[in-house]
């Protein structure tokens, strides 16, 4: 059974779920900082993937980071799955500008995280909801 690491949870606010990957933002409105977690339990490599499965994230990574490019104007996606602290399989997708605060260092651990507002947070929603829509289901969407 899919259960979502403790420090995800508390680190982050649901978006919704693509065919295989449950999408979370992290909440620190410094960076669009994105996290597609696998719903498979007990998975912390994309090795212990399927196949199919290694191909469908790789697909969701690409589409979110896509849009996510077009929607906050990168200046570069940063695209990783990393897990020394939290070892549950997870892919960043964060949107980097020149101009934030981190550029050009890494973004983990430079500065406090600075949560959203609930304005904020609408309205990234609703840009998403332009972008993500074949194959993705909001959080608010599921019955």
């Amino acid at each position: 059974m899919f259960v979502l690491d403790q420090r995800l949870l508390q680190d982050t606010l649901p978006v919704g779920d693509f065919p295989l990957s449950r999408l979370l933002l992290s909440n620190d409105s410094q960076y669009p900082w994105f996290i597609l977690v696998p719903r498979r339990p007990d998975i912390s490599e994309i090795f212990q993937l399927s196949d199919a499965e290694q191909a469908q994230l790789w697909k969701e990574t690409t589409i979110l980071s896509k849009a996510l490019s077009h929607l906050f104007q990168a200046d570069k996606m940063n695209v990783g799955a990393l897990g020394n602290v939290v070892s549950q399989l997870h892919m960043h997708v964060i949107v980097r500008h020149k101009h934030d605060i981190a550029w050009p260092a890494p973004v983990w651990g430079k500065h406090p995280a600075v949560p959203y507002t609930a304005e904020q947070l609408a309205d990234i929603l609703v840009r998403l909801k332009t972008a993500l829509t074949a194959d993705f289901t909001f959080t608010e969407d599921r019955p």
